[in-house]
């Protein structure tokens, strides 16, 4: 598959997520019971583009194992809320200070601090809330979905990474505690859309095992490939403010090593997908070339 085809199946998930999303943001039940300012704001929180690389994840993760693409669309979403509800909160004054979230302005600088913290809360929330909801799903399989969500979206996880990014320490970091932070600040919920959809497919606990150790090495490079962009990358092409890291003396692996080490280090994280999914053989070659394009992508 070269990296065109993969970019028109990104867009196919993408707007399939962008139209469940507002679907569940037009709710009558939401938007009868929902303040109108949080509400436009849980929408320009959620509803602005982006590639939606998690759902994507779910839904070939998902497909690997024959699952019900609709209810992985759904999962997808629901991740997409709890993921946009931490960026909403990432970009706030007191965590990373951001005024720019894939191209337009961000959640507290369109609207303000307060009504930030409360769009992100409410996304989180009903991010929970989709899983819970799901009928497609076997009460079992949605119990388990939750409680793994929790975990990775929480202090275990995402929550505990972003904790130990903003409490980064004067000293000199070692190359495997700014590897832990990433893994758990990107990687948990990487690794959970990856695991969810096996988990969706009610796979074998080793083929689960198997799409989590997948999900955690795309989540290395992902984080990998972004402090390379933040280093190099352009504020117009990503969407983004750049420079960020250096500027704040945010220490990062790229910046431990250098570009050239990060370089290598991303080639042989793709080789060790590879060794990950080689027994699905071509059945895994989208998620092989997502980890690819998550690797070597220029913005």
């Amino acid at each position: 598959m070269n990296q065109s085809a993969l970019e028109t199946k990104l867009d196919d998930v993408a707007k399939a997520v962008g139209s469940v999303l507002d679907d569940v943001l037009g709710s009558h039940q939401l938007v009868a019971g929902t303040p109108h300012r949080l509400l436009n704001a849980m929408r320009h929180g959620v509803l602005n583009g982006g590639k939606r690389l998690r759902p994507f994840l779910v839904v070939e993760a998902a497909k690997l194992f024959g699952a019900d693409a609709r209810s992985a669309l759904q999962i997808g979403a629901a991740l997409e809320c709890i993921h946009s509800y931490s960026l909403i909160h990432d970009d706030l004054p007191a965590m990373d200070d951001d005024d720019l979230r894939r191209g337009q302005p961000t959640v507290h600088k369109a609207y303000d601090e307060a009504t930030a913290i409360l769009a992100g809360d409410a996304l989180l929330t009903l991010g929970f809330g989709m899983v819970g909801a799901m009928e497609s799903l076997a009460p079992q399989i949605r119990v388990k979905l939750v409680a793994m969500l929790a975990k990775r979206a929480g202090a275990p996880g995402m929550v505990g990474g972003q904790m130990l990014d903003v409490a980064t320490p004067t000293h000199r970091q070692s190359e495997l505690e700014i590897t832990r932070m990433q893994a758990m600040k990107t990687g948990a919920l990487i690794a959970f859309a990856c695991e969810a959809g096996a988990v969706v497919a009610d796979a074998p606990d080793e083929d689960r095992k198997r799409l989590r150790r997948f999900g955690e090495i795309c989540g290395l490079a992902f984080q990998l490939a972004d402090d390379l962009l933040d280093e190099t990358g352009d504020a117009t092409s990503l969407g983004k403010a750049t420079g960020k890291d250096q500027a704040r003396g945010k220490q990062t692996l790229s910046a431990l090593h250098g570009r050239d080490w990060a370089v290598q280090r991303l080639d042989a994280l793709v080789g060790e997908a590879e060794e990950v999914l080689a027994p699905y053989g071509d059945k895994a070659a989208t998620l092989l070339e997502a980890m690819r394009f998550v690797a070597w992508r220029q913005r």
